[in-house]
């Protein structure tokens, strides 16, 4: 195999905050059938610089990185693209991508208003 997704959260120093990312991560390893990856950009470990070095080690050619952001903040506009230039010209074997934040997926979107309007739903229910 020679793709690989790593999913890119912003980290956290608390374990308890990284559960939710790898239940995420778990979940879509059965419906991709490829390697999937987490990796944080601070506060806690991996980072995406030993992500990416660790699947070119392993002999992955061709890596996209799906940012588990709601929007392109300041992050995504600069900080992320930044590091991915530098882990091209590091890895120039590699074909490295960063996506869109998931965020911006209208099924994300689609997604996440039914979950709330569903929790919402059994408040108002618990009420009457």
């Amino acid at each position: 195999m020679s793709y690989a997704l790593i999913l890119l959260a912003h980290g956290s120093s608390d374990p308890k905050w990284r559960a939710p990312f790898e239940q995420f991560r778990d979940a879509l390893v059965p419906r991709l059938g490829t390697p999937i990856r987490l990796a944080y950009m601070e506060l806690c470990e991996p980072s995406l610089e030993a992500t990416v070095a660790e699947l070119s080690e392993g002999g992955i050619h061709q890596i996209e990185v799906l940012p588990l952001f709601f929007a392109a903040g300041r992050h995504l506009r600069k900080d992320v693209p930044a590091q991915i230039d530098a882990l091209k010209a590091e890895h120039d074997q590699l074909s490295l991508t960063l996506l869109p934040p998931v965020g911006e997926h209208p099924a994300f979107v689609e997604a996440l208003a039914s979950a709330v309007a569903d929790q919402v739903g059994e408040s108002l229910d618990a009420d009457q």
